[in-house]
């Protein structure tokens, strides 16, 4: 067999196990983007991951979920958009306007957007665990891990390993200097020819074979 690598588009790229999916394939809202062979893992199926898990997120309130690269999201992981914020500059944060009938007059949108965190931004080569709970507005660096059922509520470094909730940094995955060296490098924009041609050195931690292929 030729090492070519798989093609990102492949809907099913695990030949029997239907429940892992290149999320290329399925995802193609305006607001969602998802770098090649990224990939959702659920029993249920990868079909619905937009619905399953990208929650609360509108249109028209313009923010984007971002995942780049290499990534590999565990079932159940949750992405909580920006549409799930409600105001908290009165004395109630329940949302009278969406149920109308009156209770929509005098509301101010901008109550709202107050609230709102920004795009939420995935890296490359990032593991998300199972039930992992990510909030609006986070940024988690390439090379991160985020534990199962972890809350993340704040940025998390290149290269950390998060738990919990909130998610705190369990540690870091290398020193200071082979995590600047590695995010320099940026394996995870090589072409697939070169990727293929480094597997050892990327599997195996060889950061001295990974400077001479840069």
């Amino acid at each position: 067999m030729t090492a070519s690598g798989p093609n990102p588009l492949n809907p099913h790229p695990l030949p029997g196990h239907p429940r892992v999916g290149f999320l290329k394939a399925f995802v193609n809202q305006p607001n969602i983007e998802v770098g090649d062979f990224s990939y959702y893992d659920d029993p249920r199926g990868p079909e619905a991951f937009v619905e399953r898990c990208v929650l609360h997120h509108y249109d028209f309130i313009g923010d984007k979920l971002v995942i780049g690269k290499f990534c590999a999201i565990a079932a159940g992981a949750t992405f909580i958009m920006n549409g799930a914020n409600h105001a908290m500059t009165g004395f109630s944060t329940y949302p009278f306007n969406i149920f109308g009938h009156g209770w929509e007059e005098g509301f101010d949108f901008a109550a709202v957007e107050t609230g709102f965190k920004g795009d939420t931004i995935v890296g490359n080569d990032v593991w998300i665990g199972h039930e992992a709970t990510i909030l609006p507005g986070v940024i988690i660096g390439d090379g991160a891990i985020i534990a199962t059922k972890s809350v993340v509520v704040a940025d998390v470094p290149p290269y950390a390993i998060v738990g919990g909730n909130p998610a705190k940094i369990i540690r870091m995955r290398f020193p200071d200097e082979v995590i600047t060296e590695l995010l320099s490098i940026r394996w995870w924009d090589w072409g697939v020819d070169k990727i293929t041609h480094n597997l050892d050195a990327i599997r195996g931690a060889d950061l001295e074979a990974l400077r001479r292929a840069a």
